[in-house]
């Protein structure tokens, strides 16, 4: 049996917040379809109405705060 995971799209500098066009760091895929993309702010300052229409969140806030010590290739 092969079962199927779902990949969630890493970020980059061209994914923009929906609500400011700041860079985006949380993607919040709805319940009825489609998908919301926040900066940090705007995630936190909805965060409690996005947890209703919500069928996940991936938040990759934590990348604000974790400097990599030297730029990978991938990252590059």
């Amino acid at each position: 049996m092969i079962a199927a995971v779902a990949v969630t799209p890493k970020f980059t500098a061209l994914d923009r917040c929906d609500r400011c066009g700041a860079q985006a760091y949380v993607r919040v895929k709805l319940i009825r379809g489609g998908e919301l993309l926040f900066c940090a702010h705007h995630a936190r300052e909805h965060a409690d109405k996005l947890q209703h229409v919500a069928s996940s969140i991936h938040d990759d806030t934590g990348r604000l705060t974790n400097r990599p010590s030297a730029a990978t290739a991938e990252d590059r």
